[in-house]
């Protein structure tokens, strides 16, 4: 599977419509295709603008990490971000 071109943080165009923001999250589906949710950084009416899930192949990286991303410092482990839930019969 080849690595994705595509980081979270990076400030991203779509290569058909022009649709243009950072990307805050990345799917791998099942048989290969990747999306990624694209928020503009605009607002609309005072309102964040509405998000687009794009193909990443379709998408252009404008700038590399222009929103840091605080899950880069966690530490994931087998059970997600939080980590193993506590043992209720031994804690720690």
């Amino acid at each position: 599977m080849n690595e994705s071109t595509v980081k979270l943080g990076d400030s991203v165009r779509d290569k058909i419509t022009g649709f243009e923001g950072v990307a805050v999250a990345r799917v791998v589906h099942l048989y290969g295709c990747v999306r990624v949710h694209v928020q503009p950084r605009e607002l609309k009416e005072g309102k964040p603008a509405e998000s687009e899930w794009l193909d990443e192949e379709g998408l252009e990286v404008l700038q590399k990490g222009v929103v840091h991303s605080h899950n880069a410092t966690i530490d994931r482990g087998p059970a997600g971000p939080g980590g193993d839930p506590p043992d209720r019969e031994n804690p720690a």
